[in-house]
């Protein structure tokens, strides 16, 4: 058992590297880890420590998170007199600044590089059928997130050999492989629960591939052939088939019983209240105030231009929240104006003013308000029970996403047998958050309700490069360079593995 210990922990540990600990190789056989013909319970633990491995770098604010965010118009980190400045490097983020030096990029490129490395450890052990689709779509995901924020995707050819220099995929290379992998495993997928590996998970990382193939075929001048917006019309076809209905409370899909209450999410990383989870809470804790309920670190905001893209009465704009409102007067959703406690009494932020947020904010915040600007962002409502360790699942696809992108991918040239509209399919996401319906809709359009739809979820810099805004001027961010269009790749990870290039501009 000891031997076991050693093995996970070192795929924990030492993943990335080009070369293992020797004793790994020397001290644990196939027939002692899962070896043999049947897998069995110790190549199911090396693939719990595959889905741990995830945690880290989708849900940590300062991993794939903040990329996916921070650079875009919907989340800004500002300074606030001496807090959160952290030598400017969430301001960078979001003015396009960054350099090959950035931490938080380079940290995520190698924590994906964790996920893909142990994943692929993993089938060494001869793992079930099913354990070895399970790895292969985990690998399939971070791959994934690689391909979208670097464009080059490390991998290695011979499996059985862990100290193998890896090779890499880039651009529509790489998209094309995520896809044939999906394709590979879809029978040996079971299909559910959410919370783990699962065919309609499999299915909705094919449609994010098959919508942005052309991206990363040409990030700068993206094409859409009509044959990749069929394939994504037909996978979200299959995929609505499933059962899959949109939840009439919106925050149920993020709530600490979401793996109960959510009717649409499709595929999402399991916390584990009390015991383990990826920083979940960081979602809420990096945006609250100090005095609110949880106490939060008084950072980060979305920006007022955003804020304006709802309407009075979208639902997602948020409100109370049972099981959060009434227990710390906290509302969900977008947060402005004053703030109140589980008795109505209005609260005070630290200097003894009233706890009014608004909406005005710049990246470094000077004076008496600094405390108070900027819109706090509350989409999963806090676990109260569980502490630092929350129950909320992590969403990594649901069912309105697979139905805006099938809208888009109508729009894009596309064409579904049955007949349905881009606009019935908005629509319904749009009705749902008590808000009308439309009778057409354009790129434009579609592209603002996503925003509404899955701010803070990690989605929007992809969308805004999908539709060519990435490089534009918006709040206390002026026009930036293509070369912005992807991340450096990291110092250390070029010197490891002579198969990396530095992409242009770096």
């Amino acid at each position: 058992m000891k031997k076991l210990f050693f093995a996970v922990l070192s795929i924990s540990t030492f993943v990335g590297c080009t070369k293992l600990d020797e004793t790994l190789n020397s001290s644990v056989s196939g027939s002692q880890v899962g070896g043999g013909s049947g897998g069995g319970a110790n190549a199911g633990a090396l693939l719990q420590s595959t889905y741990d491995a995830m945690l880290g770098p989708f849900q940590d604010q300062a991993r794939l998170w903040a990329l996916q965010e921070h650079s875009t118009d919907e989340c800004i980190g500002p300074t606030r007199a001496g807090d959160w400045d952290d030598n400017g490097v969430w301001r960078v983020l979001h003015r396009h600044q960054w350099d090959a030096n950035h931490a938080f990029a380079s940290d995520t490129y190698q924590d994906l590089g964790k996920v893909v490395y142990a994943a692929t450890d993993m089938l060494r052990f001869s793992p079930t059928p099913q354990q070895a689709a399970e790895a292969r779509l985990l690998r399939a995901m971070a791959n994934y997130a690689l391909l979208d924020c670097w464009d080059q995707v490390p991998y290695r050819t011979n499996t059985a050999d862990p100290n193998e220099i890896p090779a890499v995929r880039k651009g529509a290379v790489a998209c094309d492989y995520i896809i044939s992998e999906c394709e590979a495993i879809m029978n040996d997928l079971p299909d559910g629960p959410a919370n783990k590996c699962n065919k309609n998970g499999a299915r909705a990382l094919m449609m994010k591939c098959y919508l942005n193939k052309g991206v990363y075929a040409n990030r700068a001048n993206p094409t859409f052939s009509a044959d990749d917006m069929n394939h994504v019309i037909t996978l979200a076809n299959t995929i609505m088939a499933g059962g899959y209905t949109l939840n009439s409370n919106f925050f149920d899909n993020f709530a600490p019983t979401n793996n109960v209450l959510s009717t649409e999410n499709i595929w999402t990383a399991e916390n584990i209240g009390g015991v383990k989870s990826g920083n979940v809470r960081s979602r809420w804790f990096c945006t609250l105030h100090y005095n609110q309920n949880p106490s939060g670190w008084n950072g980060f905001t979305t920006l007022s231009d955003f804020y304006d893209k709802f309407d009075a009465t979208d639902a997602r704009r948020g409100g109370s929240y049972n099981g959060v409102t009434n227990v710390s007067g906290l509302k969900v959703g977008l947060l402005v104006g004053q703030q109140y406690n589980q008795n109505g009494v209005a609260l005070q932020d630290r200097t003894g003013a009233p706890l009014a947020f608004v909406p005005q904010v710049k990246s470094v915040e000077t004076g008496s308000n600094l405390e108070v600007t900027g819109i706090r962002v509350v989409k999963y409502p806090p676990d109260y029970t569980s502490g630092d360790n929350s129950n909320n699942d992590y969403v990594y696809f649901r069912l309105s996403d697979v139905m805006l992108m099938k809208a888009e991918a109508l729009l894009r040239g596309g064409t579904d047998p049955s007949g349905q509209s881009a606009a019935s399919l908005v629509s319904a996401v749009r009705q749902r958050a008590g808000i009308a319906a439309v009778s057409s809709v354009s790129l434009d359009d579609l592209f603002n309700e996503r925003g509404r739809e899955f701010y803070w979820e990690g989605w929007r810099r992809q969308d805004m490069v999908r539709f060519g805004k990435f490089l534009g001027a918006w709040q206390e961010k002026d026009a930036s360079d293509a070369k912005y269009l992807v991340y450096p790749i990291p110092a250390r990870s070029l010197a490891a593995n002579p198969n990396l290039v530095q992409n242009p501009g770096y």
